[in-house]
């Protein structure tokens, strides 16, 4: 699980400015908050003009701020009306390190209450020691689980769209066990995992190679994990020539 990129100097010309923008907020109010000096609610809103008199920020906006969260496919920030001596706050809606205790979750208590279906995208890189260990928080407080493929209408955050492999789980097993499961503001899936902050692979219910062509792949067994198969050759392209 890949984090969230530090804060970019932001009055580069270069790129993007609200992408620049937005990775900065992720990571501002994921991770780096309470560090910089921010006071942080417990339900991981922090005052918004007291974040644009950082240095990273220097030359953004309220406004700027506000089209970013408005156009944020992803839906990853909030923005509420604050008591007039704060003035508008702003929270990130899931994917934090910080303790974040009174953020919108809502509990997902029944099997009938978790999406059809849930999958955790990852890379070829991380895709041994799940296999092994199972899914970590990684530093966060939650495992990140989507309810659909990248691309499916229902998803709208919690898998990134060039993930390699995608891990199905089997939420109803996982519930029946005592692990808690959680939906964000934006639609994500959250978990904390088991005491160990893990979900182990019993709780798996398959895996799927998504690139460089989609297949199956096993969940044990002899296969070596960690290769991707290579797209098959078309009927007409030359056979590599032996040296």
């Amino acid at each position: 699980m890949a984090g969230d990129a530090e804060p970019c100097a932001l009055g580069s010309v270069s790129g993007d400015r609200d992408v620049q923008l937005s990775k900065a907020l992720s990571y501002v109010l994921r991770h780096g908050a309470l560090k910089l000096g921010l006071p942080l609610g417990a339900d991981g809103f922090v005052p918004l003009r007291a974040l644009l008199q950082l240095p990273q920020f220097r030359g953004f906006s309220e406004e700027d701020v506000q089209r970013v969260v408005d156009s944020n496919q992803k839906q990853r920030f909030a923005l509420q009306s604050g008591d007039p001596g704060t003035g508008p706050l702003i929270r990130a809606n899931q994917g934090h390190s910080l303790q974040v205790p009174e953020l919108e979750l809502f509990p997902l208590e029944t099997p009938q209450a978790l999406p059809p279906v849930l999958v955790h995208g990852t890379f070829w890189k991380h895709w041994p020691s799940i296999l092994l260990k199972g899914l970590s928080c990684q530093g966060r407080t939650h495992i990140h689980l989507a309810p659909g493929l990248p691309g499916d209408p229902a998803v709208i955050s919690g898998i990134r769209p060039n993930c390699e492999v995608a891990v199905f789980i089997n939420g109803a097993l996982a519930l029946a066990d005592g692990i808690p499961f959680f939906r964000s503001a934006n639609g994500v899936v959250l978990t904390p995992g088991n005491v160990k902050g893990l979900l182990p692979p019993k709780y798996f219910k398959e895996a799927l190679q998504l690139r460089p062509t989609r297949r199956a792949l096993p969940l044990s067994g002899n296969e070596e994990p960690g290769c991707p198969s290579d797209p098959e050759p078309s009927p007409g392209a030359r056979k590599p020539v032996q040296q």
